[in-house]
């Protein structure tokens, strides 16, 4: 395994003179890729010390820290900065957000400082927000569900592919470049599949073998290329509308209330969507009172030959 964080014989001295605080001494150890590590120890033993030192925050008095093979402690004020702010995360106990800023706000404002343009400040934050919320609710239901993700979205965002991974959810592929796939060719179909099948296999070691045309946009020539591919191709029946941004009480009421809402619907939700997040729970808990139960795409097609008719829904070709 690769290893991101080795601490050769650090040491942490507070005070001068004859009156010095050893907060910690001769520390050594690594931490391997993957690994989870806690640090146990009685009050004043020097736990948030070293934390800090590791993070950056403050400095050793001897010793090295090298994080993902970069020694830390060789880097000067101005480039730690810059070097804590593009690859490390602290999670403190007391949070320290700025309690004159929305949590939004908080989390625009690293966006800022990282120089993200201000156009796409915005979109980013509610996917974040959202991202985090929705793994969280589908965790206390204890259901799983499938995420399409397209290739932009994955190049962003490897650590939250191998996340949805991890958490037992389906990967699903939903093109390249979110092109209109009817008016492509065999070929670039076929690009627009195999690409991000190749990023999310690099990613997770996971073989994806559903995609979702973007826009819900399909052909024989697309049916074909998904089929070439390895791929079923998936539609839904029942289209949540989140994306139009009508509020959480609409997106619940447009699909408990849809028209083809029953046994074996495919519900469209977007994770980026502005309200998704905050209708999620209520939405999960309103059908499994009607008798519904969440399970992912994998678990509910036909893995032979189907058909698909124009409603969505799935059809054995036997």
């Amino acid at each position: 395994m690769k290893e991101i964080l080795k601490l050769d014989h650090i040491q942490k001295y507070y005070g001068n003179g004859g009156n010095v605080t050893k907060a910690i001494q001769d520390i050594s150890f690594s931490v391997q890729e993957g690994e989870f590590v806690g640090i146990m120890g009685a009050s004043g033993s020097g736990k948030t010390t070293l934390l800090n030192c590791i993070s950056t925050i403050d400095t050793v008095s001897a010793g090295h820290i090298y994080l993902d093979g970069t020694d830390v402690t060789e880097i000067n004020e101005k480039q730690i900065a810059r070097f804590r702010r593009e690859n490390l995360g602290f999670v403190f106990q007391d949070f320290n957000l700025l309690d004159t800023l929305t949590i939004s706000e908080n989390i625009a404002l690293a966006l800022t400082i990282n120089k993200v343009p201000a156009g796409e400040i915005d979109g980013r934050v509610r996917e974040m927000a959202g991202k985090l919320n929705i793994m969280d609710i589908l965790d206390k239901h204890k259901i799983h569900v499938t995420f399409f993700m397209t290739g932009g979205w994955v190049e962003s965002y490897p650590d939250d592919v191998k996340m949805i991974a991890e958490r037992g959810h389906d990967l699903g592929n939903h093109s390249q470049n979110h092109k209109q796939m009817s008016k492509l060719s065999l070929e670039e179909c076929k690009q627009e599949i195999q690409s991000v099948h190749d990023k999310v296999k690099e990613i997770t070691g996971k073989e994806m073998i559903l995609f979702r045309p973007p826009y819900g946009d399909y052909n024989d020539t697309l049916i074909t290329a998904t089929e070439e591919c390895g791929y079923h191709a998936i539609q839904w029946d029942v289209d949540s509308l989140d994306w139009k941004d009508y509020g959480v009480d609409s997106i619940i009421k447009t699909v408990c209330e849809h028209k083809h809402l029953g046994n074996g619907s495919i519900i469209l939700c977007h994770n980026g969507a502005k309200y998704t997040a905050d209708a999620l729970d209520t939405l999960i808990t309103t059908l499994q009172e009607k008798g519904y139960e969440f399970v992912p795409i994998s678990q509910l097609i036909y893995p032979d030959s189907t058909e698909i008719d124009t409603e969505g829904r799935q059809h054995s070709a036997r």
